[in-house]
């Protein structure tokens, strides 16, 4: 029997750990595309211009929809999400453009970690 991408979505969270797979995915998915179009606008040119521009669509098409054809609620993930989310953007930040978070940026992630943590633990 064929799986179509949202039934296999499905059963991949209907567990905790294929969940946070999922999230992990699409929060990649989202900051690789969002730095895509950071190298579009302001690093490349010509033709490289317009490879950053697919690959940023194609990226973030990806996310919205690994985190839109799965039957869950959403928002009641969403402080892992952007957990998730912050922590990969800082990692593409580095890889792809060497930068380095500041004080400003650890101390803020700190709070946008311990807010997830508390939207995740004192959910009803």
């Amino acid at each position: 029997m064929a799986f179509s991408m949202r039934q296999l979505l499905d059963q991949i969270v209907a567990h905790r750990s294929g969940a946070l797979l999922v999230l992990l995915l699409a929060a990649f998915f989202e900051a690789y595309g969002d730095s895509n179009f950071q190298t579009a606008l302001y690093r490349s040119s010509g033709i490289g211009r317009v490879m950053a521009v697919v690959v940023g669509a194609v990226s973030l098409m990806a996310y919205g929809l690994v985190v839109n054809a799965p039957r869950w609620e959403f928002g009641r993930l969403l402080g892992v999400y952007v957990v998730l989310f912050f922590l990969l953007a800082q990692v593409v930040a580095r890889v792809r453009f060497g930068q380095t978070p500041s004080l400003a940026v650890v101390v803020g992630g700190g709070l946008i970690v311990a807010g997830g943590v508390i939207i995740t633990v004192c959910r009803k």
